[in-house]
C-alpha cells in the first residue's frame, strides 16, 4: 500500500489534468452559448485532453454541461479513453500489489 501512496505525484497530476479538462469543456460550452465571435476550442484539443489523462473530466463536462453529446466521435472516444485509463490504473495498482 505504501508503494501506491508513493505514487501521489501521478494521482495529483491526473486530478489536475481532469480539472483542467473539465474547465476547458465548460469554457467551450460557455463560448458556444454566447456566440460573440470568440474562438472556440478545437475538437481535436478537447479529445487530446481526454486522451492525455482528462477522460473523467471530459465525461463530467459532457454530462454536466451537455457539451458535445450529439457528436458520435465524442460519445465513442471519451468513454473509451476513460475505460482505457481505468484499465491502465487498475493494472498499475495490481502490479504494485504483486497480483501479477
Amino acid at each position: 500500500m505504501d508503494t501506491i501512496a508513493g505514487l501521489w505525484p501521478l494521482w495529483a497530476a491526473l486530478g489536475v489534468m481532469n480539472l483542467i479538462t473539465f474547465t476547458v469543456y465548460a469554457y467551450d460550452k460557455h463560448i458556444a452559448r454566447q456566440n460573440k465571435g470568440k474562438r472556440r476550442v478545437p475538437e481535436r484539443t478537447l479529445l487530446l485532453l481526454a486522451f492525455l489523462g482528462g477522460a473523467y473530466g471530459a465525461l463530467l463536462g459532457m454530462l454536466l454541461c451537455r457539451h458535445k453529446t450529439k457528436h458520435t466521435r465524442f460519445l465513442v472516444l471519451v468513454p473509451l479513453f476513460a475505460i482505457l485509463w481505468t484499465l491502465g490504473i487498475g493494472a498499475l495498482i495490481a502490479h504494485l500489489l504483486g497480483w501479477y
